[in-house]
């Protein structure tokens, strides 16, 4: 039986480990080729340690394994010239491009919006607003190219639809990932390209689990773990669980990609454990 994406090409960024390297795992064995991006390298402000090329190669040989082709590059999404020039090659090898998952994203430690420092605030929003734009903007030529639609997918978070103290920097950029999705909606339905967000909340990868995450929310421990963070983060949720897994974002994610969802456009679909209810 076909895949649920078989045949197309999907565009993701943040590729080399956690959600992006999940998204892309997964439209793979959905039949799908990708082309897979990443910065390589950390954040200035980020607490969680940088990827690395050795796992944007590992993400690589996963996609290989499932007889998919693959097409990496070391880009840094706030970069449109690079951005651009690396999908272009992409679909230059891979003939097309169906599918444009932006995920590249930062989680950076703030303080109350009205002290937080100008350089925390211009690196969240370049990365997890503008870059965004970017990417969408670097792809829809190849879909408008294609003459048969496609679907672009938007990593947003809860805090794209709501606010939480500390963190107005964040909250400001997945706000604004919600504005660019139902204006490229409405931009870009008339030409069959869908547009939509998906709203993680906590994440068991590492952008969460890292020493600095622990430290922010167990200020009070002088060596606090996973096990000190996982009750804090249960605090969030309807559901008797701390975080969800890359994989329960990517399932969203393919069906958004999917023409199971080929009405389904301007809409934001959180993957929350109900946090948006608390």
């Amino acid at each position: 039986m076909a895949g649920r994406v078989e045949g197309k090409v999907a565009f993701v960024t943040g590729a080399a480990r956690g959600q992006g390297r999940s998204h892309a795992v997964r439209l793979a064995r959905e039949g799908a080729d990708i082309i897979a991006v990443d910065i390589c390298e950390g954040f200035d402000n980020s607490p969680a340690p940088g990827s690395t090329l050795e796992d944007l190669a590992e993400t690589a040989e996963m996609v290989k394994n499932l007889d998919r082709r693959v097409v990496t590059a070391e880009v840094d999404v706030r970069d449109f010239d690079a951005l651009a020039k690396a999908l272009d090659g992409g679909v230059e090898q891979l003939g097309r491009l169906d599918i444009i998952v932006a995920n590249a994203g930062i989680g950076t430690m703030a303080d109350k919006l009205h002290k937080t420092s100008e350089p925390i605030w211009q690196e969240m929003i370049d990365v997890n607003l503008s870059s965004v734009w970017k990417t969408v903007k670097a792809g829809v030529p190849h879909l408008l190219a294609g003459g048969a639609g496609g679907s672009i997918i938007l990593t947003s978070s809860v805090a794209g639809l709501k606010a939480y103290p500390y963190m107005g920097h964040y909250v400001a950029a997945k706000h604004g990932v919600v504005g660019l999705m139902r204006t490229f909606a409405l931009e870009l339905g008339p030409q069959s390209i869908r547009v939509n967000c998906v709203h993680p909340t906590h994440v068991c990868t590492p952008l969460l689990l890292n020493e600095g995450t622990y430290r922010g929310f167990r200020p009070d421990l002088d060596n606090p773990g996973i096990d000190d963070l996982a009750p804090i983060c249960q605090t969030y949720h309807v559901l008797p669980i701390p975080w969800v897994h890359a994989e329960d974002i990517s399932n969203a994610v393919l069906f958004l990609a999917s023409d199971e969802s080929r009405y389904i456009t301007g809409v934001t679909l959180p993957v929350d454990a109900g946090s948006c209810l608390k």
